[in-house]
């Protein structure tokens, strides 16, 4: 346990941090999952609205430093390529 008054401030602000980072990876995961849930479905309109909401969620938590600027644009790639190969 931490004996220091900024050791004990920094495990708060860990924790609080750790809270945000986890909620912005989850959203996206679960964005992430609708537009493949789409694209099985093979349902064209829903996938191109769920895409938009993807890239804004997984732009958002690479803005906020949660995932790499290269698991950012090979998950949009990859979505994108999906959605776009539907017929």
């Amino acid at each position: 346990m931490a004996n220091m008054k900024n050791a004990k401030k920094k495990i708060k602000v860990i924790a609080k941090k750790k809270k945000s980072n986890n909620e912005y990876k989850t959203s996206m995961r679960t964005a992430i999952k609708n537009v493949e849930k789409a694209v099985v479905a093979n349902d064209k309109n829903k996938a191109i609205d769920a895409l938009g909401v993807a890239i804004k969620r997984i732009d958002k938590a690479t803005s906020k430093g949660v995932v790499t600027n290269n698991f950012c644009a090979r998950n949009k790639s990859r979505l994108t390529k999906k959605v776009n190969e539907m017929k």
